[in-house]
């Protein structure tokens, strides 16, 4: 992913020795991390801040699909959604930067602000390489209420980037993403994953270090932002906007009749679960995973029947 490459096969190894460094990090010092302590905060930003691919989307090799492929790709209703989605994630992320004094968390801040915006430059790159017209863009105000859209922002790319895990997954496998694309935009899904380790992660050390009168507080707040969520996607579900209005959720989990049509809801969900855990298993124990979607997944395969199709 790195544009200083010549060589094919010192690009190869170099590519691989950078990808093996997103997805495994393990934190320098031995023992037990308390949640909330300084400690766990040093973990937590160093390990966005050192798992970092320093890729150029200037430089990502699109490759040339056949007619159908391309059909495909370009029939998908998702992309003025796709591209606005990481421009408002962007502009929260660094809003709530730029209030913080930790000079770490700041950065770790900044860094995830930054591969927001990079992912919005390697969609619209997408896009003009492949003849997608989308809308005129909006603009991208900072949000008047900094931390609440961090917040937001960080609870929904933790339930869309589970359903984006699984649906990848299947889009790979059924081939209705060719080889070729597949590997281009698979460290964009893995720097996803990176994103809401660090949230989950910087929610626990947040709640511990205030002070205890603001806990309730805190809670009533983010039990306002799941119920916004969860009736945003319900509204999602019935529709994408005709316009490309973008809701504040991903486009992977609207797509699920196209992209992922060959598998039954429950074993999507397990797709789901086993790449969530496959994608967070190279990163250090000691650090937190997110549990709230894993958990309703996993209450909601009580309840559902196990198909009979052979696969």
């Amino acid at each position: 992913m790195s544009d200083t490459l010549t060589h094919p096969d010192e690009g190869a190894s170099f590519a691989a020795d950078q990808d093996a460094a997103l997805r495994h990090w393990t934190y320098d010092t031995p023992g037990p991390v308390r949640i909330g302590s300084d400690e766990h905060r040093q973990m937590f930003c160093k390990m966005l801040l050192e798992t970092h691919d320093p890729y150029r989307p200037a430089v990502l090799d699109w490759p040339k699909l056949e007619p159908d492929a391309l059909k495909r790709l370009t029939s998908l209703p998702i992309w003025n959604i796709a591209v606005q989605t990481e421009g408002r994630a962007s502009i929260r992320v660094q809003t709530y930067a730029e209030t913080v004094r930790d000079p770490l968390l700041r950065a770790a801040l900044e860094m995830d602000a930054g591969e927001e915006a990079r992912h919005k430059v390697v969609l619209s790159h997408l896009v003009a390489a492949y003849g997608i017209e989308l809308a005129p863009e909006p603009a991208y105000p900072p949000p008047p209420k900094p931390e609440w859209a961090w917040m937001f922002t960080g609870y929904s790319e933790c339930i869309d980037s589970f359903f984006a895990f699984g649906l990848f997954r299947s889009a790979q496998r059924s081939g209705y993403f060719p080889a070729a694309l597949v590997e281009t935009f698979e460290p964009v899904i893995q720097e996803e994953a990176r994103h809401i380790l660090f949230f989950v992660n910087w929610v626990a050390w947040y709640r511990k270090t205030m002070p205890w009168w603001r806990r309730p507080w805190h809670s009533v707040r983010v039990a306002g932002i799941w119920f916004m969520l969860v009736w945003e996607r319900l509204a999602i579900a019935r529709g994408i906007d005709a316009n490309g209005v973008a809701h504040d959720s991903n486009f992977l989990p609207a797509n699920r009749e196209t992209i992922g049509a060959a598998l039954e809801p429950r074993e999507m969900l397990e797709l789901c679960l086993k790449e969530n855990d496959q994608r967070m298993s190279g990163y250090d124990a000691r650090l937190l995973r997110p549990t709230f979607v894993p958990a309703l997944a996993r209450f909601a395969l009580r309840f559902m029947k196990r198909s009979n199709k052979r696969a």
